[in-house]
């Protein structure tokens, strides 16, 4: 297994990134050109547990049962490596064999690890409730990961849900979706959005105190 040290994180950043909803976030990429980094078909394991932080990546490979030795599932290896306010991207292929459970959601809650996100499937959803540990994933099933899944290599590029992934990267998630914000262009991107959100501020003003919708839409051309 290779690890990689992940770029260090502008906290600052991420903390901008992390008040600032999805679809925001989206319609900024848009306006720098990146039109395909929402990730696709990634759901949160329960609604209202946001999440936002640096990617700390995982390859995975994915096969049938016995594949494997156990001890290359290695679920501790992703934990160490990643540090508080960061956020776990595993691409497990997007097989239906859990990358991760109630056990180790508690112990990356208790870490400070800001979420996880996995092209695979997770397992024990209550623990991760009890927890409070955002994850999002493409499947849930009870079906374990262990002689299933090979942890391949940390920090090295990867792709979820249709989007490319680098060490690095700011990733944001919350009810709507997942995007991804690559870390060159993080800061042009949170800028934008922030703008976005400012408008859509005053244009929830002006609704309010009686303009009508098409009126606001006229002004207010990015909400």
């Amino acid at each position: 297994m290779d690890i990689h040290q992940a770029p260090a994180a502008d906290e600052a950043l991420v903390g901008r990134a992390r008040a600032l909803a999805s679809g925001t976030l989206a319609n900024a990429l848009d306006g720098v050109g990146l039109h395909h980094n929402v990730v696709e078909d990634l759901t949160p394991v329960a609604p209202g547990l946001r999440l936002a932080g640096r990617a700390v990546t995982v390859k995975q490979s994915a096969d049938t049962y016995g594949s494997f030795p156990a001890s290359d599932f290695k679920v501790g290896a992703m934990i160490d490596a990643a540090g508080p306010g960061d956020v776990i991207v595993a691409d497990a292929e997007g097989a239906p064999y859990s990358t991760w459970g109630g056990m180790a959601s508690a112990a990356a809650r208790h870490k400070g690890i800001a979420g996880l996100v996995v092209d695979g499937a997770v397992r024990d959803v209550e623990e991760i409730l009890e927890a409070g540990f955002p994850v999002y994933s493409r499947h849930m099933s009870p079906t374990t990961g262990r002689t299933r899944l090979k942890v391949e290599a940390i920090n090295v590029p990867v792709h979820i849900g249709g989007v490319g992934v680098q060490p690095g990267d700011i990733v944001v998630a919350d009810g709507t979706g997942i995007v991804v914000l690559p870390r060159d262009l993080a800061p042009e991107i949170v800028a934008r959005a922030e703008r976005f959100a400012a408008d859509d501020a005053a244009a929830l003003k002006e609704l309010e105190a009686g303009r009508s919708f098409t009126e606001v839409m006229a002004k207010y051309g990015n909400i």
